[in-house]
Formats: structure tokens, C-alpha cells, sequence
């Protein structure tokens, strides 16, 4: 088993986290194929964090399997914006942590 954690990614965990759903319990192959063809940034982050666990643990895609892929909340980052009539409200930027675990097949 290999792992890999990405920290302090500005994207959203809940927009992260639809697509860490669909890629866990994947083939790491599979997994980086149908990553390659979503839309969304998350796509593109978590399909480089699962080759840098392929990687880590020294295998090829194809004989691994995604055991774990989670995404959590890290810092938010506060920023104002000026309004109307001398006010300002609150932008917040969220930040996740990305944490994904690969394993060997188990051959059955």
C-alpha cells in the first residue's frame, strides 16, 4: 500500500469530493482514463495526486486499485469585498486536503 496527500489545494472539498467518490474502489488506470475526460478542476488535481501514490509506492497503474481517495476541509481564506454604501461583505476561498491510498490487487 502507497499513499500520496496533496494540502492546502484552493478548491472547494465539496466540489472535490463528487469526484474522490467516483474514483474510489477504481482501478488506478481506469480511474486516471475517466479523469482525464471530466470537466472539472478537481479532475485534474486528484488524477496527479493518484499517479504521485502509484508512483510512491513504485507500481503501474494497472495493478493497483484506489482503496481510499478522501477529501477534507483545510483553511479558509477571508477576503472582503466593498458594497454599496460603504459596507463590505465576507468572500471566503476554501482550501481542502487530499489524501488517496492505493494497494495491490488482490488476485481472486
Amino acid at each position: 500500500m502507497s499513499k500520496a496527500i496533496l494540502r492546502f489545494v484552493r478548491l472547494s472539498p465539496t466540489k472535490a469530493r463528487l469526484v474522490a467518490r467516483e474514483v474510489q474502489g477504481m482501478n488506478a488506470e481506469l480511474a486516471l482514463a475517466s479523469l482525464e475526460f471530466m470537466p472539472n478542476k478537481a479532475a485534474k488535481i486528484i488524477s496527479k495526486v493518484i499517479a504521485s501514490a502509484v508512483a510512491n509506492g513504485g507500481y503501474e497503474p494497472e495493478e493497483v486499485v484506489i482503496t481510499s481517495c478522501r477529501v477534507d476541509k483545510g483553511p479558509v481564506l477571508k477576503r472582503f469585498r466593498p458594497r454599496a454604501r460603504g459596507r463590505a461583505s465576507r468572500i471566503e476561498k476554501p482550501t481542502s486536503h487530499i489524501y488517496v491510498e492505493v494497494a495491490q490487487k488482490k488476485d481472486s
